[in-house]
């Protein structure tokens, strides 16, 4: 009669005396807790999409640039009362830049700067 010896990736291991096996880590109680949908599977916590930050726009920038063989047009308006169109690359370009200017000088936006500082 032969023994055949095991070698020793087969089967259990033996575990060493005086441990157990691995428990799970207490979940975090509270509004900062991960939501559970279904078991074992945590959903994301997402901000409120309807809560109000206290920002507002004050400038809007429209550009439209169709392709090749046709002329780009912009828009540039403000709550100020700022209401501005260019049509062809040249205007376009230069309304672009004059609405960059106009954000750091408007009255709306230096109050904005100023209740920020």
């Amino acid at each position: 009669m032969t023994t055949q010896s095991h070698s020793p990736l087969e089967g259990p291991t033996p575990t060493p005396a005086g441990t157990s096996p691995a428990e799970p880590a207490p979940a975090p109680d509270g509004p900062s807790a991960p939501k559970v949908v279904a078991e074992g599977v945590p959903s994301s916590v997402r901000p409120d999409p309807h809560a109000d930050d206290g920002r507002r726009p004050v400038a809007w920038l429209h550009i439209v640039a169709p392709g090749r063989g046709v002329a780009p047009s912009v828009r540039s308006w403000c709550r100020c009362g700022r209401d501005l169109f260019a049509a062809g690359q040249r205007r376009a370009l230069a309304l672009i830049n004059d609405h960059n200017v106009h954000r750091t000088i408007c009255p709306l936006r230096a109050d904005d700067r100023s209740a920020a500082a």
